[in-house]
């Protein structure tokens, strides 16, 4: 059974940082690409950035590009997303996600706010 369960959320002021993980267990986790989505309150969940199953191909989002960055370690089965020069409209929700599978774990919340 695929368990993805994000943590390292937290209320930050603007131009701060925080790195968050997702610990992920139930399937081969070194042989899939992993994503991170967001999902701000009244907003779609979008993609914030996805790294490839050996952590060497990366893509971001255009509001995230140069802010943020999606890295991995297959011999703990955890993707983490550091993300620098928060800004308000950071605000949201963050998720998890393998690419191609219809898993969400519970989400972290990350509040940017002065």
């Amino acid at each position: 059974q695929v368990q993805l369960v994000e943590s390292g959320g937290g209320l930050v002021q603007p131009g701060g940082s925080l790195r968050l993980s997702c610990a992920a267990s139930g399937f081969r986790f070194s042989t899939n690409a992993m994503s991170w989505y967001r999902q701000a309150p009244g907003k779609e969940r979008e993609l914030v950035g996805t790294i490839s199953s050996g952590g060497g191909s990366r893509n971001y989002a255009d509001s995230v590009k140069g802010r943020f960055t999606i890295s991995r370690d297959n011999g703990k089965n955890t993707v983490y997303l550091q993300m620098n020069s928060l800004k308000p409209e950071d605000t949201a929700v963050y998720y998890c996600n393998v690419v191609g599978r219809p898993h969400w774990g519970q989400g972290t919340q990350v509040t940017v706010s002065s």
